[in-house]
């Protein structure tokens, strides 16, 4: 599959742009990932969808722009792109901090999004202490950004699923290895910046769904469920996995989020 770039405020974005038709999706991976753990969803989808994956900023092959990478910075670059593309429409997927990039998108451009999905990710904004440990987590990814994604990757996964999945693990840490310590710092301080918009979800006229894992370290599921009230039209997909559901429970969440972005388009 080929790779794309333009330029956003002077600064190169990469990104994928596979099938056709007037169905798109937008793919938006999480911290220390880039486009390529999407590579099976877009090949699953490809022959019915026209998917776009984007490295988002400072992180796989995308350059960093500032020294934080807020979330309406982010949404204000897939803006650009997909005018670079001529799209008006789209349903957007986003995992962890993609998710809070596809809410401010959401937030910004409503009337580009048909739909939107919020795969381990939430709308609140941190808490003090939530805030205090992304603050340390900058400290050691200065001290030490190895030892930090060593101990960051498997804790994402289940921890019965960390020995199945130990492959998807190694190649997750060779992606956030990979990923410049700017662009990892600069993403922190954006979600460290982020604001609290469960009224996005409260005022979204589209469908939402919502995917989570009963195992995530990282989502109280309450607080999800509580979230998954707001929504004018919601939906929810509770899985048996960690924070990498699209990962843990691949086959699932693609013929979950295929059947989703078809009845997206086909309310319209």
């Amino acid at each position: 599959m080929l790779h794309h770039t333009f330029e956003f405020q002077n600064k190169k974005i990469n990104y994928q742009d596979e099938g056709k038709g007037d169905k798109v999706l937008v793919l938006l991976h999480g911290y220390m990932n880039s486009l390529e753990v999407w590579k099976y969803f877009v090949l699953e989808y490809m022959n019915s969808f026209r998917v776009i994956a984007v490295d988002l900023i400072g992180h796989g092959e995308s350059e960093t722009i500032s020294e934080v990478s807020t979330m309406e910075l982010q949404a204000d670059m897939i803006k650009a792109l997909l005018n670079e593309l001529n799209i008006t429409k789209c349903v957007m997927c986003g995992h962890s901090m993609g998710g809070m990039i596809t809410l401010a998108f959401a937030e910004k451009y409503p009337d580009m999004v048909n739909g939107f999905c919020l795969m381990d990710s939430q709308a609140f904004a941190d808490s003090e202490n939530g805030r205090k440990n992304r603050l340390r987590a900058v400290e050691i990814i200065n001290e030490d950004r190895l030892k930090f994604v060593v101990d960051f990757i498997p804790n994402l996964f289940a921890k019965n699923n960390q020995p199945k999945y130990a492959s998807e693990i190694e190649e997750l840490k060779t992606i956030a290895v990979n990923t410049p310590k700017e662009g990892i710092i600069a993403a922190q301080k954006g979600m460290i910046a982020r604001k609290d918009r469960c009224d996005v979800l409260s005022k979204a006229t589209c469908p939402v769904l919502f995917i989570t894992g009963k195992d995530d370290i990282r989502i109280d599921l309450d607080t999800l469920l509580a979230q998954a009230c707001l929504p004018q039209h919601s939906e929810v997909m509770i899985l048996p996995c960690g924070h990498m559901a699209f990962i843990e429970e691949e086959l699932k969440v693609k013929r979950r989020l295929r059947d989703f972005t078809n009845m997206c388009f086909e309310l319209l």
